[in-house]
């Protein structure tokens, strides 16, 4: 990049570039999504904003509606002399209210539309009735007789959980073995069962699936194959678009949009990129970001001819402190809609997450979790690695830079217990005071 220098890192995270993106599929749409989809979900959210105003307190002053602000971030977060390369933001889904993370709308949004769907064939809901009916007892009895399952590493089960069980039906969230015990807790304190397993995210979503096929009363969350969580997810770049205007923070040739968002089985950062590609199109570039040893979307984007492909065929192990993202497989409905519509994928360590969480809360006072620390390496890798600088080099990017903007998605954190957080942020200090002293390298 002329006249600018790599920032300030002596050895960036992996980073890989898509080869495909950009190109012909990208105006295909599959699996029967598109974006008149996410507008039916965006419309679904406000209908039921009443009623949600009335079951959770917290979303009174805004009226119903669940989302996150945007908010500046100092560069220095990222690293000494990013600010070269434009204007960095914090998309703070670890705020979203209720569910405390970017599974909120997705998971909300699928909870309500099946709410919707057996309030209107049960008569509960005519054409003009107000939603906040839905929170009457002749209401709860009703949904009291249906179950909603899902599988979840966590924070998907808090998102649909504490959404299903405050609307009266039996909320049932199958746990993989890498979900934290404070999430559970949690969950149980709203009245959710929680089912537990030594096995992988994988195995709980197998099981969880099996057992709502066996009961009709039952409805499961499949958040590897859900259109409903897709589009749910996908609404937050219609909102994006919102708060980029209030801020008059203009996206297009001149002042490109870099977007780093983390990754586990695909759902919410695919849903999210799919929206943001319909609004800003060719001017918005999106990069997942995921564990080195759990980096399911990564494989299978790199091997685009195995279906089916997971994390353990390419030698890796599932171990990572990143809950969220340990998932060992990714997507296929994901998969097909970022084939042409993601431009590359981050990997980053448990270490280098550890060290952001500390990061993000002593320089920005932000409070959120490993999985969510992990979008600081999107920009780190791009800006500090020899891939990145090719990347913006190729694409012309390079010239545009400094007036670029860059927004780290920070997907969870909020619910944290803070003895938890405390005992990840000493250890995140330890780490960087070492990695100033030269005792761990920088990736």
């Amino acid at each position: 990049m002329q006249g600018h220098s790599n920032i300030g890192l002596s050895q960036a995270p992996a980073l890989w570039i898509n080869p495909e993106y950009g190109g012909q599929a990208q105006e295909v749409e599959v699996g029967n999504i598109t974006i008149n989809d996410v507008l039916a979900a965006e419309q679904r959210l406000a209908r039921f904003a009443p009623l949600l105003k009335k079951l959770f307190p917290e979303l009174d002053k805004s009226a119903g509606i669940v989302e996150s602000p945007l908010l500046s971030l100092s560069a220095d977060v990222i690293a000494p002399g990013a600010d070269e390369y434009g204007t960095f933001w914090v998309k703070a889904d670890h705020q979203l209210a209720v569910a405390g993370s970017v599974k909120a709308r997705g998971g909300f949004h699928e909870v309500l539309e099946f709410t919707e769907k057996i309030a209107r064939e049960r008569g509960l809901l005519k054409d003009d009735d107000g939603y906040e009916q839905l929170a009457s007892a002749t209401a709860r009895e009703c949904f009291a007789q249906y179950e909603v399952a899902v599988g979840s590493t966590g924070n998907l089960g808090m998102s649909i959980g504490i959404m299903s069980a405050a609307l009266g039906f039996r909320a049932s969230v199958h746990m993989s073995a890498e979900a934290k015990e404070w999430k559970k807790r949690l969950l149980r304190s709203h009245g959710v069962t929680v089912h537990e397993y030594p096995g992988d995210y994988a195995q709980a979503v197998a099981t969880g699936r099996d057992l709502a096929r066996e009961n009709p009363f039952s409805h499961f969350v499949d958040d590897e194959k859900s259109p409903s969580l897709f589009c749910g997810y996908a609404v937050a770049a219609l909102r994006l678009q919102r708060q980029l205007l209030d801020l008059n923070v203009r996206v297009d040739r001149e002042h490109p949009l870099f977007v780093y968002i983390p990754c586990g089985v695909g759902g919410a950062p695919g849903g999210v990129c799919y929206g943001l590609k319909h609004v800003f199109g060719e001017h918005v570039h999106c990069f997942f970001v995921e564990p080195e040893d759990s980096s399911c979307f990564l494989v299978r984007m790199q091997n685009p001819d195995v279906e089916g492909i997971s994390i353990y065929d390419a030698g890796q192990h599932n171990r990572t402190i990143a809950d969220g993202l340990a998932v060992p497989q990714a997507s296929e409905l994901v998969y097909s809609m970022m084939r042409t519509r993601l431009a590359g994928m981050v990997v980053a360590s448990d270490e280098r997450m550890v060290m952001d969480l500390w990061r993000l809360k002593s320089m920005a006072d932000l409070k959120v979790e490993p999985s969510a620390a992990a979008a600081v390496s999107g920009p780190r890798a791009l800006l500090g690695s020899k891939e990145g600088q090719q990347y913006l080099r190729s694409t012309g990017l390079d010239a545009f830079m400094p007036t670029a903007n860059h927004i780290v998605w920070t997907t969870g954190g909020a619910l944290m217990p803070a003895d938890e957080f405390d005992r990840l942020f000493v250890q995140g200090q330890a780490l960087s005071s070492a990695l100033d002293a030269g005792r761990i390298s920088a990736a």
